[in-house]
C-alpha cells in the first residue's frame, strides 16, 4: 500500500479558475515545488508579502521532509527504520495515531508498516524482484508490531519499517493551511501535488473549484483530461489511483504501487481512482489509500457503512467505459 502521486488539481486548472481578471490586493499567490511536487497557494493573508510567505512555506517543506521523507536517508523516519534512534517527533506521533484510526476502519488494508513490501515490489527506489518472497516479509509487517511509549518508538521486531507516503502529503497540506491561517488568511486554497485544503471563497466570491482527472493508464496530462469538477468552501480533498505508478511484470500482468498489507501483493481491482473530501487533507489522503487498497467491492460496501464519508469512485466498466459512484454526502460538492 503506497500512495500515488495522483494530482486531482493542477496549477493550470486552478490558475484559470481562480485568477480570472482583476485581483484583490490582499490575495497572495505562491507557486513552486514542495515535497518534490507542485505547489500552489492562493490566500488572503494579512500584511504578508509573497516573499515572506514563500520563505515560510519553504521552511515548512524542509521540516516535513526532515521528519517524514523515506527518500531522505537523514530524515527521522529513515533513522527510525534503521534503528538509529527511537525518538519520535510530533509529525510521526500524529500520523501513527491517524493510522490507527484509519486502520480500524480498513480490516488491515491501511498500514504504515508496509515499507518492506513497497520496496520488494520496486516502488520505493529499490530494484524490484520479479517474484518477491512476500510471506517472509509479512512476518515483520503489521501496525500492531510498533507503538509509541513516552515519546519513544517501540518495535516488536527490529525489521519493522514505517512509510508515511500514504498520508504525508495530505498532512503537510494541513500544516500549510495552518501556516496561512496564522498569517490571517480567511479565504485560501493550498495545493501540494493535487492534494488540497481550502477555506472560504475565491477572488470572485465563489467556492473553490478543483478538478478530478480521468484515470486512464499513464495519464500525466496535469489537468487536460478531467472527469469531474468539485466545489468546496472548506476542508481537505485528495485523490488516489493506480493509473500512474505501475509496471507490467514478465508475464504482462499489471503491478500497481498500492499494496494490500494482508496479502503482500498489489491491490488491483476495477476501482481506478478514489477522491475523498474530509475535514482535513490528511484524513482524505489516508481514506483514499484505504479505499484503493480495499478494492472496488469492499470499498463500495465500506462507504455504505460510513454515511458521512464524501467519496467519488471511478471504476472500470466491462466494456472499457468508466463507471462512477458518488456517495450521498459527496453529491452536493460535484459540479453538475
Amino acid at each position: 500500500m503506497g500512495k500515488t502521486g495522483v494530482r486531482g488539481t493542477f496549477a493550470a486548472l486552478v490558475a484559470a479558475v481562480l485568477c480570472g481578471c482583476g485581483s484583490e490586493p490582499d490575495f497572495v499567490t505562491v507557486d513552486g515545488t514542495m515535497l518534490g511536487t507542485t505547489l500552489h497557494v492562493v490566500a488572503d493573508v494579512k500584511g504578508v508579502s509573497r516573499q515572506r510567505l514563500y520563505a515560510a512555506v519553504m521552511e515548512l517543506d524542509r521540516e516535513a521532509k526532515a521528519s517524514m521523507s523515506i527518500y531522505d536517508s537523514t530524515s527521522l523516519v529513515s533513522r527510525l527504520n534503521r534503528n538509529e534512534t527511537d525518538s519520535v517527533d510530533r509529525h510521526i506521533a500524529f500520523n501513527l495515531h491517524l493510522a490507527d484510526s484509519i486502520g480500524a476502519l480498513s480490516d488491515g488494508r491501511y498500514d504504515v508498516t508496509v515499507k518492506p513490501l513497497v520496496e520488494a515490489w520496486g516502488f520505493a527506489g529499490r530494484e524490484r524482484a520479479e517474484n518477491p518472497n512476500v510471506d517472509s516479509i509479512l512476518e515483520f509487517v503489521g501496525r500492531e508490531k510498533v507503538r509509541v511509549e513516552g515519546g519513544r518508538l517501540v518495535k516488536d521486531d527490529p525489521r519493522v519499517q514505517l512509510d508515511f507516503n500514504s498520508v504525508a502529503k495530505g498532512y503537510t497540506v494541513d500544516l500549510l493551511a495552518g501556516l496561512v491561517e496564522k498569517y490571517g488568511a480567511e479565504n485560501y486554497i493550498v495545493d501540494i501535488g493535487g492534494e488540497v485544503r481550502c477555506r472560504g471563497l475565491n477572488r470572485q466570491g465563489r467556492a473553490w473549484r478543483i478538478g478530478v482527472e480521468t484515470p486512464f493508464d499513464g495519464n500525466m496530462s496535469d489537468g487536460e483530461y478531467l472527469q469531474k469538477r468539485i466545489q468546496m468552501t472548506g476542508g481537505g480533498l485528495a485523490t488516489s489511483g493506480n493509473y500512474r505508478r505501475f509496471y507490467l511484470d514478465g508475464e504482462g500482468n499489471k503491478v500497481a504501487h498500492t499494496i494490500d498489507p494482508r496479502t503482500g501483493r498489489s491491490a488491483l481491482s476495477r476501482l481506478l481512482s478514489v477522491t475523498v473530501a474530509a475535514p482535513t487533507c490528511a484524513e482524505a489522503d489516508a481514506l483514499g489509500t484505504m479505499f484503493l487498497a480495499m478494492g472496488a467491492d469492499d470499498a463500495l460496501a465500506a462507504v455504505e457503512r460510513m454515511p458521512g464519508v464524501k467519496a467519488y469512485f471511478i471504476l472500470a466498466g466491462d466494456g472499457g467505459e468508466y463507471e462512477e459512484y458518488v456517495s450521498p454526502a459527496m453529491e452536493a460538492l460535484i459540479l453538475k
